[in-house]
């Protein structure tokens, strides 16, 4: 037995005052994320009044565009969304949270964009929406299914809150250490505060500690990789498994969203492709006009521990080996500082209406200062703790959100127990949920 969505929620269009809104409660298409990952803060607020939707805390807010993209979010406070986000208020008698998983789920979006209308952007039909089926649980029972789910995410926020206090300390020493020159010097002061001797240089058109060189990107790099897409299953010789990462990949693998590199199947001879530890990705098609090419991720041995097979990058990004892995993680910071700076904006091409970085010519062309290798090698002792405390909790993240994938439709449709599952996790059932009502 099950309830239709309409029966279990309000659609709301109530309207709130621009004045009540801020970057951090303004929700819009753009920046709900991609598969179910909540959201990140608006990069604007509206300029018109009256067609901003206010939303409450445990509302779920929905985008009607582009269902595939599969963008949901239970409200965790009050704010103000766009038009094209759908805000549903549940009502008294069901549990906010455990309505949100019930929608959490692929064949929720499968059905809203079976029901969704237009091609290039299509966009999803309320009416339908409001006619997909709920499970129907005695609201005790949705509080206790509801807390299984959340403390599974719970876990993964933590490990994803960790990780970027691990990346902010890792950014201070950084900056700390190779912009203001502050590194320790012979007798572990700070250099630049201490005295330490700048001289000007003519290229950078700016100061850099003595002894300090300056070279092109490419001076950093060996050698690159070829990508490979192979076949998506076991075709003749296409018999080695391994997965390709794609530029929608990048993020994942960086820690910023889920990661799902798709599975393919490659030739044994090509296997020379695969990534190893200290190789870079670089994507080189894509982006966005307010999103440079350029995206950087980087493999470590905990990284390739995140996968069962080896990994290969497809042929819209490039993968790129250095000279002296001492200057890895050093690189690594000066690239992302670069694209942070929207430096390659100004090095990319058009092919087909699609943009492409002019990798060779961005790193023969590009100068920036190079740091003696001791420095670097401290750098990279100091970073490589933190990276690998970075990939145990991905790895972890990887895992629980598996787990929740698998439960969800399992404590959905009956199949499984909560008893069973709480006891089998070391969970305590608690009267309510975060949001719940």
């Amino acid at each position: 037995m099950s309830n239709i969505l309409n029966d279990v929620v309000f659609y709301s269009n109530e309207r709130v005052s621009l004045k009540e809104l801020t970057i951090e409660n303004y929700v819009t298409t753009d920046n709900l994320l991609q598969n179910k990952l909540g959201k990140v803060n608006a990069e604007k607020l509206p300029s018109q009044e009256g067609k901003v939707t206010k939303f409450s805390k445990g509302d779920i807010l929905i985008s009607n565009i582009r269902p595939y993209l599969k963008k949901i979010w239970l409200a965790k406070y009050d704010g103000g969304s766009s038009a094209d986000v759908l805000t549903l208020k549940v009502r008294p008698e069901f549990d906010s949270t455990f309505i949100y998983y019930s929608l959490f789920r692929d064949d929720f979006f499968d059905y809203v964009m079976n029901g969704a209308k237009g091609t290039k952007m299509p966009r999803g039909d309320k009416n339908q929406i409001l006619e997909f089926h709920i499970p129907n649980f005695e609201k005790s029972e949705q509080k206790r299914i509801a807390k299984v789910l959340s403390d599974l995410d719970a876990k993964i926020e933590l490990n994803n809150k960790i990780n970027s206090e691990l990346e902010a300390m890792a950014k201070t020493l950084y900056d700390y250490w190779f912009v203001q020159f502050d590194f320790p010097d012979k007798d572990g002061k700070p250099y630049k505060s201490s005295g330490g001797k700048m001289v000007w240089n003519e290229e950078l058109k700016r100061e850099i500690p003595e002894g300090w060189g300056v070279e092109e990107l490419a001076w950093f790099i060996n050698n690159d990789k070829s990508g490979d897409w192979g076949k998506d299953q076991v075709e003749g010789n296409y018999n080695q498994k391994a997965y390709c990462v794609r530029g929608a990949d990048i993020n994942g693998l960086n820690g910023k969203g889920e990661l799902k590199t798709p599975e393919r199947y490659i030739l044994e001879k090509n296997l020379f492709k695969t990534l190893d530890p200290h190789d870079l990705i670089v994507e080189i098609s894509g982006g966005s006009p307010t999103q440079s090419t350029g995206r950087l991720a980087y493999i470590t041995e905990q990284t390739l521990e995140r996968f069962d097979a080896p990994i290969i990058c497809s042929n819209f990004c490039k993968a790129v080996t250095l000279k002296e892995d001492k200057y890895f993680y050093n690189f690594v910071f000066q690239w992302n500082s670069i694209y942070d700076a929207g430096i390659l904006f100004g090095f990319e091409g058009k092919t087909s209406g699609i943009k492409n970085l002019l990798f060779e010519s961005f790193v023969t062309s590009y100068k920036t200062v190079v740091p003696p290798i001791e420095l670097a090698d401290k750098f990279y002792d100091f970073m490589t703790p933190i990276q690998i405390k970075k990939e145990k909790n991905l790895k972890e993240n990887q895992e629980l959100a598996s787990l929740r994938d698998w439960l969800l439709p399992m404590l959905m449709n009956g199949q499984v127990m909560v008893g069973g599952v709480e006891e089998e996790m070391g969970m305590v059932a608690e009267e309510t949920t975060e949001y719940g009502k």
